[in-house]
């Protein structure tokens, strides 16, 4: 089993800043993509942000340029560095991990809500 833990979600203005951080702990598979999500009211999940263990990383397009993922493997910690936020950036987003070991293993963290004023 893996835990992740968010924080660091909260309430902004648009145009603003967040720093999403999570951490993992458990049975953590050396080689592992971590990576954040979010969902909005009366919406289905969907992907924000992941990056491996090597450090390639994927975005999607309503976020790039604005949001930065990173990850210290020393740590089990990945964070999401949110800029430019806008109304519609709220959301609850949660930490994904996912590993591949023999089994495909997918863990998440409880959420932390992210709220963009206008």
């Amino acid at each position: 089993q893996v835990q992740l833990v968010e924080s660091g979600g909260g309430l902004v203005e648009a145009g603003g800043s967040l720093r999403l951080s999570c951490v993992a702990s458990g049975s953590i598979f050396r080689i592992n993509t971590m990576g954040w999500f979010r969902q909005a009211p009366g919406k289905q999940r969907e992907v924000v942000a992941r990056i491996t263990t090597g450090g390639s990383t994927d975005y999607a397009d309503s976020v790039k340029g604005r949001f930065t993922i990173s990850r210290d493997n020393a740590k089990n910690m990945v964070y999401l560095q949110m800029n430019s936020l806008k109304p519609e950036d709220t959301a609850v987003y949660y930490c994904n991990y996912v590993d591949y070991s023999g089994t495909y293993r997918a863990y998440w963290g409880q959420g932390t809500q992210v709220t963009v004023s206008s």
